[in-house]
């Protein structure tokens, strides 16, 4: 009887183990517990911890919490200039409602990211037609990704699927015409630079005539300035000699002055003979008269 009752008790003490086990549930920080029963989500578990459930009537289903990364399969778009590109990008995503991601995707992440790729890559090739080649290149720093995110928006949001972010690894052309697409972006980056050059020389040469044009015309006045002050000199000079030479007997003696140095400047070469007519005002001089 002893050893029954032992027995009984070994198991009620076991199959308590078993329901209490079965009732714990674990959540990890980076996982939703989905718990269901018979099928259906009766509760969502999103903080971490232990919690319970009915054991055997309902059941625990762990869905990813955490960011995560896709790498979209490299695919040719098609830029509105008709001209081929290979794209290589990647998706940042998470599981913002764990209950329509479950409910529309059976909570696997395999599909999850089939409808991200094509999602995608459909928003990708809509952006990518509507720019040219050249216009892809130079905003492939940022915005082209923002432009992209932006026009899926919330396409995804029916899944419990939220898009952080889509990055281009790289945007490139194929072989067999990079060349050729590089040759021409030189080439109007060329023209660009020629344009920039001769609208520096147009500068250059306006501003070189308009300083010109002002040195001529501040010569001209200061030549007209020069001019007005020598005359005003010279008339001042002659108006100094004129009254200096008022009176008649300064008059007479600067006439003898000037007589003199008349006679000394024909006196010169060797020639001391002076021959002069009585008339003669040098004559007149030397005569007394």
């Amino acid at each position: 009887m002893k050893k029954a009752k032992s027995g009984i008790v070994i198991v009620v003490l076991a199959v308590a183990i078993i329901v209490c086990l079965s009732s714990l549930v674990v959540t990890y920080p980076n996982d939703y517990m989905l718990i269901k029963q018979f099928g259906e989500i009766v509760r969502v578990i999103d903080e971490p911890g232990v919690s319970f459930k009915v054991p055997f009537v309902q059941e625990a289903s762990p869905v990813p919490k955490e960011l995560q990364l896709y790498d979209i399969p490299e695919s040719d778009v098609i830029t509105k200039d008709k001209k081929t590109m290979i794209a290589d990008a990647f998706v940042l995503w998470r599981i913002e409602d764990p209950v329509l991601f479950t409910r529309h995707l059976n909570g696997q992440v395999a599909q999850a990211q089939s409808r991200i790729n094509a999602t995608v890559f459909s928003s990708m090739k809509s952006v990518i037609s509507n720019m040219d080649q050249a216009e892809i290149i130079e905003n492939r720093n940022g915005k082209l990704a923002q432009d992209i995110g932006d026009n899926i928006g919330n396409s995804l949001d029916g899944y419990g699927i939220r898009v952080i972010a889509v990055e281009t690894k790289s945007l490139d052309m194929p072989d067999d015409n990079k060349q050729s697409v590089y040759e021409r972006m030189i080439s109007e980056r060329n023209n660009i630079a020629a344009s920039f050059t001769a609208e520096g020389k147009s500068s250059a040469q306006k501003i070189l005539n308009d300083t010109s044009k002002e040195v001529s015309v501040m010569k001209s006045e200061a030549t007209a300035e020069a001019e007005k002050i020598k005359a005003e000199g010279e008339a001042q000079y002659m108006q100094i000699l004129s009254n200096a030479y008022n009176d008649e007997n300064k008059a007479d003696f600067y006439n003898f002055v000037r007589s003199l140095d008349a006679a000394k400047a024909s006196l010169k070469g060797g020639n001391n003979t002076l021959i002069l007519d009585k008339s003669s005002p040098i004559a007149q001089i030397f005569y007394g008269y």
